[in-house]
């Protein structure tokens, strides 16, 4: 466990403490869109060979930078947020080799279905990836470029501020039980010179990028290019959009949304993405109006490596044909074992290596999550008792991220966070084996995009250790 002790990290966000503090913020955004004219890019999120065939609105990589002195140690951190479906550990690692004076690097993806494949699941068929190594690369190098630029740029900071809101109107849940994470958070950053003038805003907020459908061929950010533009006018100033608890499904397909004439709009239309994306922003700034000001004096960054097993056959398929090229561990049954030993055996028990973090800010507690959780492990709302079609219905209920997190006046979580594992289920309600859940004749989406029904557990009980400061 890599344990980050720092008396004033910024942490994150900044509390409203003096100009002399010596805190400082920068922000960037730096364009990373593929190329089209070099080859094929394949879409991500929906079905294999979806060519992009132009490009709407620019792929993005925003970060922040915050930097400070504690007094006997100079302290740095970088939150990255890219507008793709998601990335691999092993390219965060590569981008914190790049960023060497940094305490603590997050990056996360939005989890944009209409973006570039950056997994390689999406390629022209389920045997060939659809990643393209070039572009991977300069991915990677914009990220590092985004922070560096944020960190060139950095101001000072005079106060920090948060607000929330919710929306459930505005998150369709796909399955069944239905739960909805309808929380969005909003932090402003003041400046030290110009108090009136904010700094730079980062958004949370909790749904899939995925209004354009499947049969759009458009690259594009989806909702969140609409949601930054309106709320880049409407404060003048940077955004950073970060997504959180996506799992569940949590998404606007099939969600009512209507236009400012009153019609609805149909899924896979621009005119829905940009209203929806508006709508969203419209309940930042709702939330913004409620800001407070809020202590977030950083004490603890804690972040821990762990094994998850691979029960996933297709994914296990996926790595021996290198459709999914990420490294694979053993797998003994242990998910903090001494040694982390790499394997290509896929005929024994594998897993892959992934990381889970938590950031103790006083008034802001923030959970770090490398995957697409359900909010019924967020919000402790896992179905008690299990449906009988349940395929582990004596399984534990997972201790949930929300309710662990105590100690401050408000709480959030990035979701994607540094890693990409599909899907985290609560365990007693996997259910891939007939009879299945309310009296269903077929399974509900889900398990086929997760590693496994042990990946909730591991996650959110490693998590529970790091709250309460636990080693291994």
């Amino acid at each position: 466990m890599r344990v980050f002790a720092v008396a004033m990290l910024l942490a994150v966000f900044l509390p409203p403490r003096p100009a002399s503090a010596g805190v400082e913020v920068g922000f960037s955004e730096v364009d990373v869109t593929p190329t089209l004219e070099k080859g094929p890019v394949y879409m991500a999120g929906f079905g294999q060979n979806r060519k992009a065939t132009r490009i709407h609105d620019p792929i993005m990589a925003r970060a922040i930078v915050l930097r400070g002195d504690t007094g006997n140690k100079a302290t740095a951190i970088a939150i990255v947020s890219v507008d793709v479906v998601g990335l691999f550990l092993s390219n965060v690692e590569t981008i914190r080799k790049q960023l060497p004076g940094f305490d603590y690097v997050l990056v996360s993806a939005t989890h944009n279905h209409e973006g570039p494949d950056t997994l390689g699941l999406w390629g022209p068929n389920p045997l060939l990836a659809g990643t393209d190594p070039a572009y991977m690369k300069r991915l990677e190098d914009g990220c590092v470029e985004a922070v560096r630029k944020a960190d060139t740029g950095r101001k000072r900071v005079g106060a920090t501020s948060i607000g929330t809101a919710t929306a459930p109107e505005l998150i369709r849940d796909s399955r069944q039980p239905v739960v909805k994470h309808d929380e969005l958070v909003a932090v402003e950053f003041s400046s030290a010179d110009q108090p009136s003038q904010p700094l730079g805003v980062i958004v949370q907020w909790n749904c899939h990028p995925e209004v354009l459908d499947s049969k759009n061929t458009a690259l594009t950010a989806d909702f969140i290019h609409y949601t930054v533009k309106y709320l880049k006018e409407k404060r003048n100033c940077p955004i950073v959009y970060l997504t959180g608890t996506v799992g569940g499904l949590m998404t606007t397909l099939h969600l009512s949304v209507r236009g400012e004439d009153g019609k609805e709009l149909a899924d896979g239309t621009f005119e829905k993405s940009q209203q929806y994306g508006t709508l969203v922003g419209k309940l930042a700034e709702k939330a913004l109006a409620g800001k407070k000001p809020v202590t977030v004096s950083p004490l603890a960054i804690r972040t821990r490596e762990i094994l998850i097993p691979v029960d996933n056959h297709l994914y296990r398929l996926g790595w021996q044909f290198g459709t999914l090229q990420r490294p694979l561990y053993e797998w003994a049954g242990n998910s903090t074992p001494k040694e982390f030993v790499q394997t290509k055996d896929v005929s024994k028990p594998v897993a892959l290596k992934t990381e889970v973090g938590y950031l103790d800010l006083v008034d802001l507690e923030i959970a770090v999550i490398p995957g697409e959780i359900y909010p019924e492990l967020v919000l402790g709302k896992v179905q008690n008792p299990p449906d009988p079609g349940a395929d582990f219905p004596d399984a534990p209920i997972e201790p949930a991220i929300y309710p662990q997190m105590t100690g401050g006046k408000y709480r959030m979580i990035v979701g994607l966070g540094n890693d990409e594992i599909g899907y985290l289920i609560p365990k007693r309600q996997w259910d891939e084996k007939p009879p299945y859940c309310y009296g269903l004749k077929k399974p509900q989406y889900g398990e086929g995009n997760s590693v496994g029904p042990e990946a909730a557990p591991i996650i959110c009980e490693t998590f529970r250790d790091l709250v309460k400061g636990k080693k291994q």
